[in-house]
């Protein structure tokens, strides 16, 4: 609020909201204002829970969970009283920071499941669910996510060995000829020729005796090898 100069102001403060203000610490002997937290007042924890409730209902606010992060603040005027209130939650392993902005000092804690713990803290338990609801949501959509990319990576991966390994055979028998291969790479080579989308353990169990994943790959490579030869004009024993 701005006041205006060559003005004069007047506050008249009730008698009530006085005993309050000094219940309460906010003020000192004398009308002196004190930023900070008395020590009276938050002894225990159902007091501290108390204190942080009401810190929160007056300035407290928790950002949408389906955003990118999760945030929850308490705005404060005053940094001495911001830090207060850090130490205070910081009783209940929240791990709540203070920061300064343009009109203040804000408390806040980013992590979803100590905000969860400071709703649970304060009573705030439909709030919880709420939240709760959207970030189980959120991080089950997050992980499937994560797993179609990893399968598409995986996939792609497996794709573009294929397409490799199909042209060193092709140029292998259009050199020399699947025939001159020994029996278990010219099986491999048949195999992958025939079935390009398999991975490396279905190819393995389409080979005599069942191969393994290593055994397939250690085969494969030594095909790539023949066709570098080839492309280098080494002769093929």
């Amino acid at each position: 609020m701005r006041l205006k100069k060559n003005n004069v102001y007047i506050v008249r403060v009730p008698n009530q909201v006085q005993e309050l203000l000094s219940d309460l610490y906010i003020v000192s002997e004398g009308f002196q204002f004190t930023p900070g937290i008395d020590k009276s007042i938050v002894k225990t924890n159902c007091c501290r829970r108390a204190y942080l409730r009401g810190a929160f209902l007056a300035g407290g606010s928790v950002n949408n969970p389906e955003g990118s992060s999760y945030h929850l603040e308490i705005a404060s005027m005053y940094e001495e009283h911001c830090q207060a209130l850090c130490q205070l939650a910081n009783r209940f392993d929240l791990n709540a920071r203070c920061i300064e902005r343009k009109k203040g000092f804000v408390f806040y804690i980013k992590e979803g499941e100590r905000i969860i713990e400071f709703l649970s803290i304060i009573g705030a338990h439909q709030a919880l669910l709420r939240f709760e609801d959207v970030r189980i949501m959120k991080d089950m959509r997050n992980s499937v996510n994560r797993i179609v990319n990893c399968e598409t990576a995986n996939l792609n991966k497996t794709i573009g060995a294929a397409v490799r390994q199909i042209d060193n055979i092709r140029l292998i028998e259009r050199e020399v000829g699947l025939e001159s291969l020994p029996e278990k790479l010219r099986e491999v080579a048949e195999i992958r020729v025939k079935h390009p989308d398999l991975n490396l353990k279905e190819v393995g169990d389409m080979l005599k005796g069942s191969v393994s994943k290593s055994g397939v790959n250690h085969r494969l490579r030594k095909i790539d090898e023949l066709a570098d030869k080839i492309r280098n004009g080494a002769a093929i024993r």
